[in-house]
């Protein structure tokens, strides 16, 4: 089943609708509303793992009540455990922890999640109510996929010899001490590629395995 906001306006419906997977227990919640206003594209399903779908992200919502309610009964670690199987999983605890009935010790309670987030590495999002809860979910539903990260960013400022040493230590057992010894011998990269192993052996002594294995190696 799915859910539109037909009043939405024009210049609404001209965007990319974003689509929200929410869990059929969910159907009543104030969240899956707050979404149809803001022109989100809610469809109901029987989920195994969290409450809403968003792109790739799982999101398992609760309230400060539902969070005590699912330790007390031990349902928050078969919860947890399915969440670390999902690509990127998440939990939203909604709602001001001062009005909530204490049924476990606080203490407990911050051990938990602390637990979460640092044994189980699942984030957590605190909102204030439903509406802040919707915000976050379209967010997520409007965050643009993030180019492709370098495996080894660095500063833009480096020198040309700065970065010939920084290309160099990319290589495995190439330290600093290395880098500037193969390019004190070899001055230039097309140099050291160029040649024979058995310079490059004489240079790095037992590190020459693995940089020659690297550098013959297919991509």
């Amino acid at each position: 089943m799915t859910f539109f906001d037909i009043f939405s306006n024009a210049q609404e419906q001209k965007k990319e609708r974003i689509i929200v997977i929410a869990d059929n227990r969910e159907k009543n919640s104030l969240v899956i509303a707050e979404l149809i206003k803001k022109g989100c594209s809610v469809s109901l399903e029987q989920l195994e793992v969290g409450d809403y779908l968003v792109k790739d992200k799982t999101i398992e919502r609760k309230t400060w009540n539902d969070l005590q309610s699912s330790i007390i009964d031990k349902r928050i670690e078969s919860q947890l455990e399915g969440l670390k199987k999902c690509k990127y999983p998440l939990i939203v605890i909604e709602g001001a922890i001062l009005k909530i009935k204490t049924r476990l010790h606080e203490n407990a309670l911050r051990g938990k999640i602390i637990s979460i987030i640092f044994n189980h590495k699942i984030p957590i999002i605190y909102t204030e109510n439903e509406e802040e809860t919707a915000r976050y979910l379209c967010l997520l539903g409007n965050k643009r996929e993030e180019r492709e990260s370098s495996l080894r960013p660095t500063r833009d400022e480096l020198t040309d010899k700065e970065r010939q040493e920084f290309i160099l230590e990319g290589f495995p057992g190439i330290g600093p001490v290395a880098a500037k010894k193969l390019l004190l011998k070899f001055k230039t990269l097309r140099n050291l590629l160029n040649a024979p192993e058995s310079e490059i052996r004489l240079c790095l002594g037992k590190k020459a395995d693995k940089f020659i294995q690297l550098m013959n190696a297919s991509y």
